[in-house]
């Protein structure tokens, strides 16, 4: 899995339990941040009277303590932010991580954010170093990639992005560790409660628009038809 993130914290809240949850099953999980936030994401710590330099060193370990809880392997490209600008060489770096990493999937924000333009760009530079990355004749020494499949993470103000989630994912048993790692991120305590929130609504739905709810048949249910059918049962054996 490969999580492009544009900022040191939202890999936490939009991506944290998906993280946790492949990595927990034995998945190589990969982190790519391409800033900070330290402009435009820390104002808890400016107002401390931190320096730049010094929101960037805590953000680079609020974020590293973060990904370790998730499990993930971290790389921070310090682009700056507010904004993040597109330059050929981090279009280059992202390109060199793809074929390093030779990801089965994708994460990364939507294509639209009115209120961040850094996501919404980030976005544009992992689809546009995906598509380079699979370029055979792009620096002809590295291992091109496949065509891995692309997935959003739900952004903060979903409805002004025009995102509707059609994927979700039970994090239930990796819901601990998320938590512990957005109790990392101190410069934004204040979405701690938010994104608590967001996944218990998620799971509700999840709940009740999946499995037994659709009439798919679960395992507990398929053991239970095969008591009251035995016959079927041995045919199917």
């Amino acid at each position: 899995m490969l999580v492009i993130s544009a900022h040191a914290a939202d890999f936490v809240w939009r991506a944290g339990g998906a993280m946790a949850l492949y990595a927990s099953r034995g998945h190589r999980v990969t982190l790519v941040c391409l800033s900070y936030g330290e402009r435009g994401e820390s104002a808890r710590l400016w107002r401390q009277g931190l320096d730049l330099e010094q929101v960037k060193r805590v953000r680079h370990d609020e974020a590293a303590a973060a990904a370790a809880k998730l499990g993930a392997e971290l790389h921070t490209l310090d682009v700056g932010d507010y904004p993040i600008v597109e330059t050929p060489e981090l279009l280059d770096r992202l390109v060199g991580l793809y074929r390093g990493v030779q990801p089965s999937l994708v994460l990364t924000h939507t294509e639209s954010d009115p209120w961040n333009t850094d996501h919404a760009l980030t976005h544009h530079l992992a689809m546009k170093a995906r598509i380079i990355a699979q370029a055979p004749g792009y620096d002809p020494s590295g291992e091109v990639i496949g065509a891995p499949p692309v997935f959003l993470f739900e952004p903060h103000q979903t409805e002004y992005c025009g995102f509707q989630p059609n994927v979700l994912l039970d994090i239930t048993d990796v819901w601990e560790t998320k938590y512990e790692a957005m109790q990392c991120m101190g410069g934004q305590q204040h979405l701690w409660e938010y994104y608590t929130d967001v996944g218990k609504r998620r799971g509700v739905q999840a709940k009740r628009n999946s499995g037994p709810n659709l009439g798919l048949v679960t395992d507990a249910r398929a053991e239970a038809f095969m008591r009251v059918y035995p016959q079927v049962a041995d045919e199917l054996a």
